[in-house]
Parts: structure tokens; C-alpha cells; sequence
């Protein structure tokens, strides 16, 4: 009976380490560690005084909207969900588009074509450094 008692509560006890593991270490960033868009949407949005997450009528989000502009943030290799995303926000909200776009090495190309659509329909880029 003591060893099915103490395999249960070692069971137990690595289950609950399993379990809060990610949650104890979600604050934890050491240097270089990637960090996901949520970072990058909260650092951007805070810094624009802009409202995060902001609800529309057909429960899309705009990831930050501000008293001018309605802008998603996402990584360069999404640019052109980024695109698509910021000029509807941007039509249901009546403020100008724009896309926080996280780049890093290896992005230019991504960049390279949210310029050319961005000069064109009026986007606004906002290039976040990983």
C-alpha cells in the first residue's frame, strides 16, 4: 500500500510540475529568447496609447487602434494577411491602415513588399525589430 501511495503522489507531484511549468516561466525573457506577437502587439500599442484588441461589429479584432490609425501587427512572413487585415480594419473603423510588422535577419524581401502595397493604398509600416 506505501509504494501505490507514493507512486500516486510522485505521480501527482510531476504532473503538477508539468502542469505550472510554462506558467511560472512565461515572464521570465532572457536575452535573445523569442518572443511571440502578442509581446510586440502589447510593447507597440501601449507605446501609441492605442487601444489593444479592439472589438468590431463582426468580432475580428484590430490588434491596437488609436485615434488614427486601425493596425495589425504581424511578422514580416504574414505580410500579406498584414496587408489584407489592415486596410479592412481600416474601412470598419474609418481610420487610416497600418501593420506593425516584426522583422528581423532574413525579412527584407517581406518588407520589400509591404513598401510597394504600403506607397500605394496609403499603409502606414511600422517596422518592430526582433
Amino acid at each position: 500500500m506505501n509504494k501505490q501511495l507514493s507512486f500516486i503522489f510522485t505521480l501527482i507531484l510531476v504532473l503538477l510540475y508539468l502542469f505550472f511549468e510554462n506558467d511560472l516561466t512565461l515572464n521570465q525573457e532572457p536575452d535573445g529568447a523569442k518572443k511571440d506577437e502578442k509581446y510586440y502587439q502589447t510593447k507597440m500599442c501601449n507605446e501609441f496609447g492605442g487601444d489593444m484588441e479592439y472589438v468590431l461589429f463582426d468580432k475580428t479584432r484590430v490588434d491596437c487602434l488609436t485615434k488614427e490609425y486601425a493596425i495589425e501587427v504581424d511578422f514580416a512572413k504574414k505580410w500579406a494577411e498584414g496587408i489584407g487585415q489592415s486596410l479592412y480594419y481600416a474601412e470598419v473603423t474609418g481610420k487610416k491602415p497600418a501593420i506593425g510588422v516584426i522583422s528581423g535577419d532574413g525579412d527584407e524581401k517581406y518588407l520589400d513588399r509591404i513598401r510597394r502595397v504600403g506607397d500605394k493604398f496609403g499603409i502606414k509600416i511600422i517596422v518592430l525589430e526582433k
